[in-house]
């Protein structure tokens, strides 16, 4: 009965239009106040306390540190060397921006904010050249997916925060599927332009290609600093944010200079709206994973599910159907702290790996950022390419198939996910 009237009074308040992080904090205060024994004091302690918990303080430094490198050109110089890297193939500056969209990826941890920096300068390139504007569109919005997969990925530490996973092990977990990722879209768009009359650039020579991977280095050291520092032993993964901020801040104001001095209390301003929302929607959404543990939800959940008797790969088919349906009407912050709670202990009686369920979990909620009502990349890309969401959706919907083909060999070839994290172990 408690479950059911939390679930409908969150809905309620989502189909009528009310932020996420609204509903989900009153869905539970009234659910808590009517079901539980507790009072409004405990909910409130309880929201602050959310606060405190260690692994979210690297959420705002990683914001920081993206914030910093995408207002400088590092998105422009990792497009340079993608393109002379991979330009001369037919297809070439397609593929470049996959591919600059993964590096932009390892440096700003927002597949929002990917979307802007790389699509805000080779859609209408690729236009240019003789692409339509829906196949530029498509191969943008679902590239820039990446953002929550590649390291440092903000949904990957809140994953870490809410089971107590490693996060150091989850990062070094997101770098084989991201980069598989990348290589099946560059292969299809081989594939597709090869009837198509797509001019190649003409090939730029190791000399090109050492010259701008220089002048993008300083932006791609960030991800080798970020995982050597922690796989080193150097610092655990929130000092590595805050480090990451750091080194952002030294190379977009003093190493590229795309940044000065005057205009850092702007990027400081803007990065601590974005962590506030960020943090509204993390808190209440602790909130809820809080009223669920409160009154036994997920044990009940885990019981009912342990009964029907679902073998380990009936249960990953199971989370998948439940991640991809939860995806299309909530940003990824809320699934993995409203689902992780529930299928968490599910999976670990299971035997599946933690590390290997917070992969699956990302890789689906990277398909719930191109899928309708809520997919954030159809809205950013829209206002990128200035083109009708209808068309941005019609153009993002094939490209699907790459993400959903990807997400079978994540969960049922865990190596894909654990090969590094045991190695480095």
């Amino acid at each position: 009965m408690s479950a059911a009237f939390l679930v409908t009074v969150l809905f309620a308040c989502l189909i009528g239009g009310v932020p996420i992080a609204v509903s989900l904090g009153f869905a539970s205060g009234v659910t808590l106040l009517i079901f539980a024994d507790q009072s409004l004091m405990s909910l409130a302690q309880k929201f602050f306390h959310t606060m405190q918990v260690y692994p979210l303080l690297a959420v705002p430094f990683f914001i920081l540190a993206g914030m910093f490198m995408t207002g400088g050109g590092v998105a422009r110089r990792m497009i340079e060397f993608a393109s002379a890297a991979v330009g001369h193939f037919k297809g070439g500056l397609a593929m470049a921006s996959v591919l600059s969209c993964m590096l932009f990826a390892a440096v700003s941890g927002s597949s929002p904010a990917t979307v802007v920096a790389i699509g805000s300068i080779v859609i209408s390139g690729m236009v240019g050249v003789g692409y339509t504007k829906k196949f530029a569109a498509g191969v943008i919005c679902n590239a820039g997916t990446l953002g929550i997969l590649i390291p440092p990925s903000i949904v990957l530490v809140v994953y870490g925060a809410a089971t107590e996973t490693s996060v150091g092990k989850l990062f070094m977990a997101g770098v084989i599927p991201g980069l598989f990722l990348t290589f099946m879209m560059m292969l299809v768009i081989a594939v597709l332009v090869r009837k198509k009359n797509i001019p190649s650039q003409e090939w730029a020579g190791w000399k090109e290609i050492f010259r701008t991977g220089r002048r993008a280095l300083w932006g791609l050291l960030l991800v080798v600093i970020i995982l050597g520092g922690i796989y080193g032993g150097v610092f655990t993964p929130t000092e590595a944010a805050a480090v990451a901020a750091v080194y952002a801040f030294i190379v977009a104001v003093f190493l590229h200079r795309d940044v000065s001095l005057r205009q850092t209390p702007e990027v400081l301003i803007k990065s601590a709206r974005v962590t506030a929302m960020l943090m509204f929607i993390i808190a209440n959404a602790f909130l809820f994973a809080f009223v669920l543990t409160t009154l036994q939800i997920p044990q009940q959940a885990s019981d009912a599910l342990i009964a029907m008797g679902l073998p380990a790969w009936g249960f990953l088919l199971a989370v998948n159907v439940l991640l991809l349906l939860a995806g299309n009407f909530m940003e990824p912050t809320s699934v993995i702290l409203i689902l992780a709670p529930i299928l968490f202990p599910v999976a670990m009686e299971l035997g599946i790996d933690p590390v290997h369920l917070g992969i699956i979990m990302v890789v689906n909620l990277e398909i719930g950022m191109v899928t309708p009502p809520v997919g954030l990349n159809l809205f950013v890309t829209a206002g990128v390419a200035q083109m009708p969401i209808e068309q941005v959706i019609a153009a993002a919907f094939p490209w699907l198939l790459v993400l959903l083909s990807v997400l079978i060999i994540v969960t049922y070839i865990p190596a894909v996910s654990l090969f590094l994290p045991n190695l480095m172990s």
